[in-house]
């Protein structure tokens, strides 16, 4: 058991939304340390973007307004994801699914944790930001939440990654190339997307490499593209929200059953010390002087 388990579990049990999955409670069995959570049965946004072969305009935004409200209520409570992509969003099966954030794992709490200074997260969803960081340097966990987003609707729209190529498919340097590709921002949408310019414009201003220049969460909900359409209410919906009530299992609790809990076997290597991406990275031989400096930008 590592305290990265028991972090997940203190930050997840704080947000209740209707954008993210809700916490129920924590238990030990026998074997396990158990987390019951809300029940989404429509299966993760990555099944289902695969499954079309990518989506229409119209329809990525509305799950792209989705997330972003739900990632204003994650940032709102002082929650960074770390972790933001299609996996990791869950439809609840309804005829027009309604998506919900879940796995807290690499979160990280503004107030009650330290200030992120690891690469965790999923490759392909990385901000500059996080490869770039070294030992002892620390980044705006918020801020590389929207990079994140800005893929998550990119591989809507396109059905694939910005910064994969289907060349690179059996290529022992394919993670390099990517990595580089995310530090220049080399990506554009596939000839046969159609994409408005607006849209173009919003991923733009998104997949910016500079953090200090990228686009906020207010930003984007303020934008022409993001703001079409939006149900009445949503705009709002983040400005009343209730906090866990009584009936939400007890920090002191969790607390207890955490500690209480057995040590699992051994993780994937580096899961232990929080950064299982620098791991991926060295087995791959990456060096930090093969990382360039922030890119000129990416072109759609």
């Amino acid at each position: 058991m590592t305290k990265y388990v028991e972090r997940e579990i203190l930050n997840h049990r704080m947000l209740m939304h209707p954008h993210v999955v809700q916490f129920r409670e924590v238990f030990l069995t026998p074997r396990y340390l158990a987390i019951a959570m809300e029940y989404v049965p429509g299966g993760d946004m990555f099944e289902y973007v695969v499954r079309k072969g990518g989506l229409k305009e119209t329809e990525a935004r509305w799950f792209f307004q989705q997330l972003i409200v739900g990632v204003d209520y994650l940032h709102r409570m002082g929650v960074a994801s770390r972790d933001i992509k299609l996996e990791n969003t869950l439809l609840d099966g309804s005829p027009r699914p309604l998506a919900k954030i879940c796995d807290f794992g690499y979160s990280k709490h503004e107030k009650f944790q330290s200030a992120p200074g690891s690469r965790v997260g999923t490759p392909a969803y990385l901000a500059p930001e996080v490869i770039m960081t070294t030992k002892g340097q620390t980044y705006d966990g918020k801020v590389a939440d929207i990079w994140s987003c800005g893929v998550m609707l990119y591989v809507m729209l396109a059905g694939a990654y910005p910064f994969e190529r289907p060349e690179d498919k059996h290529d022992a340097q394919k993670l390099q190339k990517m990595i580089q590709r995310i530090l220049r921002v080399e990506y554009e949408l596939p000839a046969g997307v159609k994409a408005s310019k607006e849209l173009r414009d919003l991923l733009a201003r998104i997949l910016v490499p500079d953090p200090a220049h990228r686009i906020t969460v207010a930003q984007i909900q303020a934008h022409p593209w993001y703001a079409r359409d939006l149900p009445p209410g949503v705009a709002e919906m983040n400005d009343n929200l209730p906090e866990p009530g009584p009936g939400v299992q007890s920090v002191e609790e969790i607390t207890r059953i955490v500690r209480a809990a057995q040590a699992p076997p051994a993780g994937p290597a580096g899961w232990e010390n929080d950064e299982f991406i620098d791991s991926t990275m060295d087995a791959e031989a990456f060096e930090e002087s093969q990382f360039d400096e922030w890119g000129a930008g990416g072109s759609v």
